[in-house]
């Protein structure tokens, strides 16, 4: 039903410099795989596709990764190493990657922008990369493809946080129809503790309706001077219906360094397991 996912990569990754001065973040692995190949599998496993990436500046890494490597290759063909790329064989075998470039950081609204024509006019998921989520069945993008086929509307994944961390979040407001189901009726950029309307933060999961590029190509710039995707899913709320998801599973924010060691940890704990 949906068949492409796009993937905003254009970022710096200030956060963790000097390591993301050379490498893009979304290249940073946990363990033995970088962060975007995850979004990539779950993606796949959600029955995508299709990869559309934006990507900027000093990020050939990231389409370097999802191509053949044919020295390597060659290297340690029929080798005992040789079985290590078989993950990355499969996901490239699966799926196919286009790319295209957000020339100036204007926001996650306008990156998304960006990726229209790599989009066309279908529903579409975002992921972004440093939200790295894991669940024991479904992934997340799996459980929000089963709800987009019983509401046919936008629909972000939102997790409750700390009271004192809503001003690092996008948080919504709404009525819940159905366990864990919102009906958003207003969303705020990373509002201080004391105007946020709830603790129910969105997280980097997203399932966006094509009319949304529309609607981001006449939306202001907001907090930061920046094009918010939070402004135009509010726009897109008030003329239609906007559903934010509890999900089932967890969520580790890749992009600090606290949640990037606590990914490697729970992850080498589940690979020894």
């Amino acid at each position: 039903m949906i068949k492409k996912c796009l993937f905003p990569a254009a970022g710096y990754g200030t956060r963790f410099l000097p390591a993301t001065k050379a490498t893009p973040k979304e290249m940073l692995p946990i363990l033995t795989k970088p962060l975007i190949q995850y979004g990539v599998e779950e993606a796949i496993q959600a029955g995508m596709d299709t990869m559309a990436i934006i990507t900027g500046r000093g990020k050939r890494a990231i389409e370097d990764h999802f191509d053949i490597s044919y020295e390597l290759e060659h290297q340690i063909k029929n080798t005992p190493k040789e079985h290590y790329l078989n993950e990355i064989r499969h996901v490239i075998g699966q799926c196919t990657f286009s790319y295209t470039r957000q020339i100036e950081m204007k926001g996650l609204g306008h990156a998304i922008l960006c990726g229209q024509s790599l989009i066309g006019n279908e529903a579409f998921a975002v992921v972004l990369a440093d939200d790295l989520c894991h669940a024991k069945d479904d992934g997340v993008l799996a459980q929000m493809v089963k709800l987009y086929a019983k509401y046919k509307c936008s629909i972000v994944a939102i997790e409750e946080i700390p009271k004192e961390d809503t001003n690092k979040y996008g948080i919504i407001e709404g009525n819940e129809i159905e366990d864990g189901i919102f009906m958003i009726s207003n969303m705020i950029e990373k509002p201080e503790p004391k105007d946020a309307p709830s603790n129910l933060a969105i997280i980097g999961r997203y399932i966006l309706t094509p009319d949304i590029f529309d609607i981001l190509k006449t939306t202001k710039a907001g907090k930061a001077d920046e094009i918010q995707i939070t402004d135009a899913l509010l726009t897109q709320a008030k003329n239609n219906m906007v559903l934010a998801y509890k999900f089932d599973g967890k969520r580790f924010d890749c992009g600090s360094i606290d949640g990037f060691v606590e990914a490697t940890n729970y992850f080498y704990k589940k690979e020894v397991k």
